[in-house]
This record gives structure tokens, sequence and C-alpha cells, in this order.
């Protein structure tokens, strides 16, 4: 069938990656189309509906900074939001909101509606086209041809999906939705390493047979903090959920219907999630609990629904139905939805470079589910790189990598595409060497100036930040050149508990006091004009932990002269001498852009990753032209 339409971007798929993609596409100006099986269905939250998190919510914040839409959506959808950790260090903050699920897809096809340069359809994708490993465009199951120059595929758990309750299991990408089969075969034709992955969900209850006087209630933060920078309040009324938890008996009858379960039975193949596991992989694994915590979350405003968070099973409904009734408060609940497991394909992301392209088709990438990460959040933050990516391809322009320092997105995408993934990858703040860089609170600090130039964010919101950033500046340099006498400040630091000074001391020095906080410098000298008070705690938290700063971006430089250096493309690793066959197998998987990315590779070895630099180093001399200086590791 001839051609329908040509675009520069298709999009395939309409989840959290698909939306990003799409969005950051068409707001660089280039024609984009978003194919989805289900309209009705855009940005739908198959699991939890709650955004956020630990490492979770800085991507989140980091999405906001490049000009993605994930923050604002959640901020007009979110019915309760807390800040996690405030009891510990500044690093490890972290927002976390749940949201309505059906207002969250409601603004985000609004936003994708609204957006120019960007066709919505409905259709199955059945194949991928492409000469000479070039795309050239999609097929759809109806025959119907659409030509364009990039395709992003963001397929979440459809690719061959295949759904377990206990001993019964069909076909399907989501619950009650068709799996993509042909796509999946599509994708193993043009030579991709596909793998098998598993992920679950909870039944969902009907809170009219809920006992929330035997639960524990968990209200959010009063007022709420919003996750995007242009989010002057919460709107949304808010929610408490509410905990409880399972105990003997409900262990006692997942132990006897254990081989009923469809993971214990042999019938799923796909590897799960470690750090997230089903409730029969807990009572399992970890025998000597008494209990396990159980969230009860609200799904919306306008719903009975309630998520329980914590006993995601494949277990048969009877018995599904058996255990939730053991739990205080759910003796008499009612399931609305079975609880499940999902098996689905994905790409070993090692075929990736960082800007998301696979390495064997041009034009080509990938973002989500589909590369081995679980969660929403993992999903659009790579989905607005892809869509990134894909428009400065098109714009003949280098791609944007965010390095490890840089954000956690770069943390999430450097350990895909160099170090792979075997079971669904799940963003931690143990992943980052550097969270003291990547706080929550400077995301747009270290991002928005790459958003604009980009062209994701208006002159409006770049003036905001460029203002931010002068009042963080002009506060810091007053606490460095303003001094204050001992009878200005003594009788306060008595009462804080604190040595008293002798003689008069920079402001810079007295807030780095434990004791002493930014509203102490603000009542003793205040500046000439009042603060925001986000710029009051980023002048707090720059000042208090600058050392401990300045070392890591001493560290975070030596890694970046590393990614510098670049290994040539040409090069033959089995010509290395004395190198190790499983080196060699893993230096020929992901093929390092860099000397920082070959070290990074799991097993590598500082003997090995000096024969790379130096067979790097031979190659650059025999080529033409002016030389390089020598590599210095």
């Amino acid at each position: 069938m001839l051609p329908d339409k040509s675009y520069d971007v298709i999009v395939i798929g309409a989840g959290h990656a698909g939306c990003e993609a799409a969005l950051a596409s068409a707001r660089m100006g280039l024609s984009t189309c978003i194919f989805t099986m289900n309209l009705d269905l855009i940005a739908h939250m198959s699991c939890n509906p709650a955004i956020g998190g630990l490492a979770k919510g800085h991507m989140v914040r980091e999405i906001d900074a490049l000009g993605g839409e994930m923050a604002k959506v959640t901020d007009l959808s979110g019915i309760q939001f807390r800040m996690l950790n405030k009891s510990k260090g500044p690093a490890v903050w972290s927002l976390r909101a749940q949201a309505d699920r059906v207002l969250y897809r409601q603004h985000m096809r609004r936003a994708l509606e609204l957006s120019p340069n960007l066709d919505i359809k409905q259709a199955m994708i059945e194949e991928i086209n492409v000469e000479d490993r070039t795309v050239t465009g999609v097929r759809t199951s109806l025959g119907i041809t659409y030509n364009a120059k990039v395709v992003i595929v963001t397929t979440g758990t459809f690719l061959k999906g295949l759904i377990h309750v206990g001993h019964e299991s069909h076909q399907a990408g989501r619950a009650g939705e068709f799996p993509s089969v042909g796509l999946s075969d599509c994708l193993a034709g043009l030579g991709l390493k596909l793998g098998r992955l598993k992920t679950g969900t909870p039944p969902r209850l009907d809170a009219k047979t809920i006992d929330f006087s035997k639960t524990e209630p968990q209200y959010g933060d009063d007022p709420p903090v919003p996750f995007s920078h242009s989010t002057e309040r919460i709107e949304n009324p808010q929610l408490p959920c509410y905990i409880t938890y399972t105990n003997q008996e409900t262990h006692r009858i997942i132990r006897d219907n254990i081989t009923r379960s469809a993971m214990y039975s042999g019938k799923i193949t796909g590897i799960g999630p470690r750090y997230c596991p089903s409730i029969e992989d807990k009572v399992v694994r970890f025998a000597e609990r008494e209990r396990h915590q159980v969230f009860l979350e609200p799904e919306g405003l306008q719903t009975n629904e309630y998520y329980a968070n914590g006993i995601s099973t494949s277990l048969p409904f009877d018995v599904q139905v058996e255990l939730v009734r053991t739990i205080p408060g759910l003796e008499q609940a009612e399931i609305m939805r079975p609880a499940y497991a999902i098996e689905y394909d994905f790409v070993f992301p090692t075929q990736l470079r960082h800007s998301l392209e696979t390495k064997s088709i041009h034009g080509l990438f990938l973002a989500g589910q589909i590369n081995g990460t679980s969660g929403y959040e993992e999903a659009a933050a790579q989905g607005l790189m892809a869509g990134i990516n894909a428009g400065l391809r098109l714009q003949g322009k280098e791609p944007l990598v965010l390095g490890r320092h840089e954000a956690y997105t770069g943390v999430l995408i450097d350990d895909l595409v160099t170090k792979g993934t075997e079971e669904p990858y799940r963003m931690f703040t143990s992943r980052a060497e550097y969270r003291l860089l990547l706080r929550h609170d400077n995301a747009d600090l270290r991002l928005m100036q790459k958003g604009y130039d980009i062209g994701l964010l208006d002159a409006g919101i770049h003036r905001r930040f460029l203002d931010k950033k002068r009042a963080i500046e002009l506060e810091t340099d007053r606490l460095r050149s303003t001094r204050i006498k001992p009878e200005a400040i003594n009788e306060v630091l008595k009462g804080l508990g604190t040595t008293p000074v002798n003689e008069a001391i920079t402001l810079v020095s007295l807030l780095k006091r434990p004791e002493v906080t930014y509203a102490v410098i603000r009542e003793a000298m205040p500046p000439e004009h009042p603060l925001a008070e986000e710029v009051e705690m980023q002048v707090e938290i720059q000042v208090k932990y600058e050392g401990y700063i300045t070392r890591q971006l001493e560290a975070a430089e030596k890694l970046a002269k590393l990614d510098d250096r670049k290994i040539p493309d040409e090069i033959d690793y089995r010509t290395l001498p004395g190198i190790s066959k499983e080196i060699l197998c893993k230096l020929q998987e992901v093929r390092p852009a860099s000397l920082g990315q070959a070290g990074r590779i799991p097993g590598m070895t500082p003997a090995a990753l000096s024969l790379i630099m130096v067979a790097s180093e031979k190659l650059r001399r025999s080529r033409p032209g002016p030389q390089t200086d020598g590599i210095v590791v």
C-alpha cells in the first residue's frame, strides 16, 4: 500500500517513554507521529499510580529541567505528595507523589493534542521498514505504510506479552489489551538480540470493603511540594494512604499454595525484578520475617479502587482472595482486579549507543522497558533523551549525552549501554557515584540551560532560572565577604548550643556550623532584599557541603577526561595481545565509545584498559592529518 504520510519522527507506543519522546521531537520543530493501540490509554499507569520515590524522584525533576512533561502532569494529577528521607542529608531527599490515574492520562493526552508538529494515531505497528541498515518508516497491521527518517520504539511490556494468574496464561500487553507479536519478530529479524523479563502487579481492592480503622494512615506533606520547577502550588485535594501488614497466616496460605504460583510452577521463564519481588517470593526468600508491609494507596479522587502495594502475586484468584482476607483491615475486602504476572520481550541494551540509537540500524531508537528497565520514571527519562537525540540527529548536531556526574538520567543510560541488564533495571541512589552533585533540589541548576539550548524550554522559564542562579551567586558572595561581630551573634550561638566566637567571622564560616541554619543568618544580618525559599535552601546546602561537593567535582572531572578519550570505531579488539576471552567478548558486545566507558564495563582490568589506550593512540597516529596529544591515564 502507498505511504499514507511521511514524518521526521515516528514514535511507537504512547506510554511514559513514548509521550516524552514524541513531545520532545515535536517541540524541537520536527514533524512527529505517535502510534498507540488504544487512544484512551495514553500514559496509562498499569501498575501503581505513583510517580517518584528514592532516586526516581530525582529523574522526574531532571525530566522537568530538560523540558519534559512528567513533572507537570504529576502536579496536575497528584493526590498525595511526600518528601522522603528529610531526616537524612540532601543527597537522598526524594519526592514521591500518588497520582489520580485518570487525571494523569487526561492531562498527558491533552499535552500531546495541544503540541504543534505532533499527530496521534491509533494503530498496531507490525513492521519497521529498513533499507541499507537505515530506517525508512513503519507498516501497520492494516498494511498502511508511514515513512519516517527516525523511528523510536517504546513498547513497554507489549512485545509478546504473556499474562499469568496461577496456571492460567493468555497473551496480552497489559490486562485487557492485545500484545505486539509481529513487532517483536521484526526486531529480531533486524538482528537485535532479545531476552525475556517478568514483572507483576498486586490486586486492586474496593474501598467500601476495607476497614481502615485497623490500618495506619499515612498523610502527605502540608503544603505539598510540587515536582515541576514551574508549578506554583498543588490544587488537587490530598488523600492519605494506609499501612497494614501480612502475618503468619498469610504466609502459611502462600506456602501451602506455592506450587500453584506461575512463578514457582515453572510457567514463567522471564527474570523478575530483584528489588520489587512478589509476595510469594518474599515469603520464600525471607522466611524469617513475621510480616511484610502493605501500602493501601488510592487510585484516584473519583474511584473506590485501592492499590495493595506489597502483595504483587501470580497466585490463582481463589488464593489471592484467601491471602488478602488474612490481612488486618482487609478481612472483608473484595478484589476489583486480580493480581497477575506478565512476561515480555526486551532488547539487550548493550546494542545501543548513549544516544539510545541502535548501533546496527541507523535512525532506530529504543526507549523504556524495551531496554530492560522497570518503572515509569526510568521509561520517561529514556523517552525524553531518545526524542531529544532523534531531533539532534535530524538537525545534524551531536547527541546529548549526560555524564554520570550530571544526572541520574546519565547514570541510567550509561549503566544500560555499558553494563547491560538481565533483570528489570531500577534506579537507586546507590548506583550514582556523585550523589551529592545529583540532588533533588538542584536539577534545574544542572540541566535547565541544556533544555533551553535544545529548544525545549521557553524564554520565561529560562529567565526565571537565570534570576535564581544569579540570586544564589550574589548571596553566596555576600556571605563570603560579610563579617559579623561577636556581640551581634554570641547570644544566638549560646542558645543553639554551639561555641561563641571571640572575633568577627564571615557569615560563610558561621553557616558552616551544623547548628546554624540560613534562618539564623537571615535574622542576624539579612540580605538587602528578601530571598525566595529555594534560593535560601541552595545557599545553605552549597555552603555546608562545599568541601564534599568540591571533592566530588574533582573526581567527576577525572572521569570526564577519560570519557573525552574516544576509542576509534575501527579498533579490532581481537588484535590486542594478552586480553582475556571474557573481556574480549564484553568489548565486542559493548563496543565502548571512550576509555571511560570501557573502564566501566564489568570485569574490565587496568591492564586491558592500558592495551585499549595504546591501540587507540596508534590508530589515531596512523590517520592522515593533524595528530592529537598522547593519552595520559
